[in-house]
């Protein structure tokens, strides 16, 4: 059970770059989420992956005897979706269709892909843990980092260039 929630579902086995994988197995599932229940609901499974995953991902790590197995993406799942929620939070707020903010899909995942592989500053400084605390929370700082991005990017874009 610990490989198919820290894969997840077998994402994470995918060759190659597995962590860009579980990104994109990510968004399919928010999408998914969200349609049954909007960003609460993508909210509340964002809380039920940290719960399963943290345990899921020390297993896996336990057994693999590295220290950031690249199959375990599980944490990628949760940075992505931190990444997201401003894009979902909006759509629902403006009762836009959801899919209709695909700009914003895309900055999210471009921009925590990036900040998860170039690992800058606080995201570095998790990493550097060499901990499972530390496996996931670079994601979770990596998947802020994007938030913030994908809001100023709607904030430009909006108040802006539609201005």
């Amino acid at each position: 059970m610990s490989r198919l929630v820290a894969t997840f579902f077998y994402s994470g086995l995918l060759r190659p770059a597995p962590g860009t994988w579980g990104s994109l197995a990510a968004l399919l599932a928010a999408w998914l989420i969200y349609v049954v229940g909007g960003p609460w609901l993508v909210l509340l499974a964002l809380g039920i992956v940290l719960l399963a995953g943290w345990p899921a991902a020390k297993a896996e790590r336990e057994a693999s005897g590295a220290e950031d197995p690249g199959h375990i993406v599980i944490d990628e799942v949760a940075g992505q979706w931190v990444a997201l929620l401003p894009v979902l939070i909006g759509a629902a707020h403006v009762g836009a269709p959801v899919l209709s903010l695909w700009p914003g899909w895309i900055a999210a995942f471009v921009l925590f892909r990036l900040f998860d592989i170039w690992k800058p500053g606080p995201v570095g400084w998790a990493d550097r843990r060499g901990d499972v605390t530390g496996l996931m929370l670079d994601d979770l700082i990596a998947g802020a980092m994007a938030a913030v991005c994908v809001v100023i990017l709607a904030v430009l874009y909006h108040g802006v260039m539609l201005a």
